[in-house]
């Protein structure tokens, strides 16, 4: 059974894969304190609630903060038994290479979104990623990753203003009402909400203009489904793109014979 554990700056998501489904996905806050033993029990723990009796023998990783992979590391050899793939490793092979400036390591996740990308609705496409910022990455026709945009997150966004204005609230992110707002919270949550409306189509279209050719827009990260009700902004959500890319890349290497 494999293990696939995306690694972010902010969450971190650990999902089991039995070669056609995902049996279940649990979700943690990113620490690079947290040890192997407490990753162990709190996975195990909440395995056991949904009564998941599985052997996990092969894991791979992706992680945008290097400090936590060794206890991952760990995990994986003191309690699977296996050493993980690690994707952005040179013994990590990608079905394509990325093609960007030479000593450029693009992060995990973004090779891992071209990947999944590819495999679920082929070249030529964009994926916006919600997460602690806002990737936009560019899959070129071949499903070689070739670039893209990083902009602050949505939450990142929120939590800057309400530390740099003291006078202004934390809020959460929903769609508004009405663009005017007639109180603080709702003026806050019309600019969040409304501006990466904007930052989306604004930044996609571009996108689309520079490539020179027709393009699918993949949604995906928690908010994705919430900015999808504002405007025509994707031609398709994946919940689970990240993850489903990681499997594939794990596929590829043990055809290969690297895992």
């Amino acid at each position: 059974m494999l293990l696939c554990i995306d690694c972010g700056n902010t969450n971190t998501v650990f999902s089991v894969w039995d070669g056609g489904a995902f049996l279940g996905t649990w979700r943690t806050s990113t620490e690079w304190q947290r040890t192997a033993d407490q990753y162990y029990v709190w996975l195990s723990t909440l395995m056991e609630t949904r009564s998941l009796d599985v052997t996990i023998d092969q894991v791979i990783i992706s992680s945008t903060v290097p400090r936590v992979v060794f206890n991952l590391r760990v995990l994986c050899d003191r309690y699977f038994g296996t050493r993980p793939l690690v994707v952005g490793k040179p013994d990590c092979l990608l079905p394509v290479p990325p093609r960007v400036e030479e000593g450029v390591r693009p992060g995990p996740d973004r090779l891992a979104n071209a990947v999944g990308a590819f495999d679920r609705h082929g070249g030529d496409a964009v994926v916006v990623d919600f997460g602690t910022a806002t990737n936009f990455d560019v899959v070129a026709e071949d499903g070689a990753y070739v670039g893209g945009v990083i902009a602050p997150g949505v939450n990142l966004s929120l939590e800057a203003l309400h530390q740099g204005a003291a006078a202004l609230p934390h809020v959460d992110i929903t769609k508004p009402d009405r663009v005017i707002g007639t109180n603080t919270v709702s003026c806050i949550q019309s600019g969040v909400f409304w501006g990466y409306i904007g930052l989306i189509q604004g930044i996609t279209d571009r996108i689309k203009g520079e490539y020179g050719r027709p393009m699918n827009v993949i949604g995906t990260g928690g908010l994705a489904p919430l900015f999808a009700t504002g405007d025509v902004l994707f031609d398709v959500i994946e919940d689970d793109l990240t993850m489903h890319g990681l499997t594939v890349i794990h596929r590829y290497n043990k055809e290969n014979g690297t895992v």
